[in-house]
């Protein structure tokens, strides 16, 4: 089975870090907020999940709950999350989570 990267992140970034794993053979998951909802970076992957509030209201929040991003990667049978820049990238409890996590 080919392994899959969620990518905790949305723009450019994200389609530059997807391209890249498409190109290593992986599969790969985007994360959105319902601002984002028409974003290319959701498109180019091959999965895409809503993060944050339903109806929105919190454009970026949603990048930030480690919980629902490590959610989503379960929920997608993501081994991998890569987290860009900014957002989650700085963050040590991110790393902490994912491997607590598995």
């Amino acid at each position: 089975p080919m392994s899959k990267l969620l990518v905790a992140n949305r723009g450019e970034i994200a389609i530059r870090v997807m391209r890249a794993a498409t190109e290593l053979g992986l599969r790969t998951v985007a994360v959105y907020t319902y601002e984002d909802r028409f974003s290319l970076h959701r498109f180019k992957a091959d999965e895409s999940y809503q993060l944050g509030a339903p109806a929105g209201g919190e454009p970026v929040k949603g990048y930030l709950n480690i919980q629902n991003v490590i959610d989503v990667a379960k929920r997608a049978g993501a081994e991998f999350i890569h987290p860009g820049y900014g957002f989650l990238s700085e963050r040590a409890d991110l790393a902490r989570a994912c491997a607590e996590a598995g």
